[in-house]
Formats: C-alpha cells, structure tokens, sequence
C-alpha cells in the first residue's frame, strides 16, 4: 500500500527539517544524494515568492571522520564532532544556493529565555528579509546533556513557531505515518492524514530510526503536536524519494498530513488577544489609523505614551486615547519606549544605545481588535 497524492497546504513561509540519514552516508562522511533533491525545492520554493527555513542535522555525524572511534565517546567527544562537521554541514547547504547560506546555532537557554528568544526571532526574519537562507541547528558544540532540547524535529516545531511559519516540512528516511512500524509488520497502513495525534499514534512509534539520528517517528509525532498547538501543519515525506521531493515543489505531497486544530494566524490572534497584558502603549491618531486600517507596524515616532513597568517581549495593549484596539507583543521595555516615544526610527540607537529594531511592536507580533 502506498501513500495517496494529495494537495499541500497553502504557505508563505515553512521550516524544512532535515535529519541525519539522509545527509550521510553508513561511515559518516557527507553526501548530496539526497540534499540535491530537497535544495531543488528550497530554490522553486524561493522562485514562487515563499521562505524556507532549514532545520538540519548532520554535524556531529559528519565531524565523525576527522577522529578516532575512541575519541567520539562522551560528551566531550561528541562536542568536538559537533564543531568539526559544522563547518562541512554549512558547506555542503551552501554549495547548492547561489543565495547566502546563514549558519544559525541555538541552545536550549536561547528558547527559554525570553529576551534571547526574541533576539533569535528577530535576527531570523532579517536573514529572510536579506534574501538569505537560514540553517539551523541545535549548538552541540556547549550544549549539556541536562539542557540539549534533544533532537531536531522538536528544535524545527519550536522554529517553525519561533518564526510564523505556516507549515513544517520533516524530510526522513520513511514514506510518512504508518499505523505501525512498517520495517517490522507487514500489516502496516499508511495514515495520508491525521487529524490529531493521540496516544495510540505514539506508543506506536518507535525510537531512533538510524545510527546516524537522534530521533524517530516518536520524535516526529512529538514535534508535529507542538507545531499543532502553534496553528502549524506538519508535513511528513520521504526525502530519499526523489519523485516525491519533486512533486513537493508542485504542490503535491505523497506522504503523511498532520492537521492543526485551527490556523497559525488564528491561533496567535487567540493567544495574543487573551493573554494578560503587562501594560498599554498610547498612540496618536496617525498611527492608530495605520495599525488599524492598513496592518502596519507600530513605530516609535506615533507613540505618546507608555503605562506600567511591561519587559520586552511582554504583551501590551495599544491605544487611542483610553480606546484599546489592539494587542502585541512589545519590542523594547517601557522604560526604552518612553525615551524613543515621538522619534524618528533613526534616533532609536543614539537614545538608548542599542537597538532591536524599528519597530515598537512589529505586524506580526499585532492583532488589531474587534470594533
């Protein structure tokens, strides 16, 4: 039984993760045989106008053949594999873009802390407006094992939600979903979409799935629920099936679906409207009629005012006079934004000394509320 063709969703921007097996051959060493494929639809996905974001695993595998067996063991080891094949991973992505490749390393405390997250967040979405390709990988090279997030799957669900994206594509060495592990029961059915993922999905997974990986179907489950919860699809495919690659890049998957509850904007917009604000930034009218009636972004020159003691990052009402009408998530603390209030996005530096950014509270992080 195979996997029925079916549509993709519709996207702008996706995450594409990765994994080990199919960046590496049985020894270690790095191979294009199948990053070709999937570089072909990251270059006609960045044709058709949309971003992608590479999750990709691969470094420690490949820094495997610059030391002895004995010398890979432990912590420690593994470590100095990380920072080795780093190098060679970045090369390798790089040599099929004539677009800049961004090497990216993130930590468990870099998507724990708030300010960090932010950060993360924002250097992203520059990296995307310069036309660049982001990859990504978890930082081996410091990360503890008490604090490793542990795999990538669940490190490309936390930037498909870091980064608004609209769906997560998981490249493994398996056609999709399976009702069981179909390299051990010839039973097996292939699932073409799921829904939700349940308990019954899970305990039907198994663990890693090669040598060279980290994760398995268990992890992938794991990552497409947090996507899930973030208004994100999931999309499962076989990323050594270079048909199905290809078909990817014509809107048509031959794998596994797995539906969100509700749409990412839907989903922010509920969070942001409901989550407990910290504080309120009052507006002139020029700027509340450009928030509200043309989605822009709120800059430091239509502010008047800033109310309470609200952190960067924290959820802030926005104002006309005592009218709220809409929520967002602020870039710079209120002490920051009372010294830029009224200025030109050009001063912002020179007042503070620093600057994360034009924008006070960025569209993308803003609902504009009911009348």
């Amino acid at each position: 039984m195979h996997f029925t063709p079916q549509p993709l969703p519709d996207w702008h921007r996706a995450v594409l993760k990765v994994g080990s097996s199919l960046l590496t051959t049985a020894t270690g060493a790095l191979t294009d045989e199948h990053a070709d494929g999937l570089a072909a639809f990251v270059r006609a996905s960045r044709s058709a106008g949309r971003e992608v974001i590479i999750v990709s695993s691969g470094a420690v595998a490949a820094g495997r053949g610059f030391a002895a067996p004995e010398r890979a063991a432990g912590l420690t080891g593994r470590q100095a594999l990380a920072a080795l094949g780093q190098t060679r991973l970045i090369g390798l992505w790089q040599s099929f873009f004539d677009s800049p490749v961004a090497q990216v390393l993130l930590t468990h405390d870099d998507l724990r802390n708030r300010r960090r997250y932010l950060n993360a967040r924002s250097t992203l979405r520059e990296l995307l407006a310069l036309g660049a390709i982001p990859v990504i990988n978890e930082n081996d090279t410091v990360a503890v094992d008490e604090l490793k997030l542990g795999d990538n799957d669940n490190l490309a669900a936390i930037v498909a939600a870091l980064v608004d994206a609209d769906v997560l594509f998981i490249a493994s060495d398996i056609g999709g979903l399976y009702t069981a592990n179909p390299r051990t029961d010839p039973q097996a059915r292939p699932l073409d979409t799921v829904d939700v993922v349940t308990p019954e999905h899970l305990a039907s997974a198994g663990g890693a799935g090669t040598a060279a990986g980290t994760g398995g179907m268990r992890t992938k489950l794991e990552a497409a629920s947090k996507a899930a919860a973030a208004g994100i699809e999931t999309v499962l495919f076989d990323g050594r099936d270079s048909a199905c690659v290809a078909r990817l890049g014509e809107g048509s998957l031959t794998g596994t679906r797995l539906k969100a509850p509700s749409t990412r904007l839907a989903a922010r917009k509920y969070w942001l409207r409901h989550a407990p604000p910290a504080g309120r930034i009052v507006v002139d009218d020029g700027a509340a009629n450009a928030v509200r009636g043309k989605g822009a972004s709120l800059l430091p020159g239509g502010v008047s005012a800033a109310e309470g003691d609200f952190a960067r990052g924290d959820v802030i009402e926005i104002a006309d006079g005592d009218a709220v009408f809409a929520r967002g998530i602020a870039q710079y603390a209120a002490v920051d934004v009372r010294r830029i209030a009224r200025r030109h996005t050009r001063d912002i530096e020179a007042a503070l000394g620093y600057s994360y950014g034009e924008n006070v509270v960025h569209r993308d992080d803003l609902v504009v509320l009911p009348e």
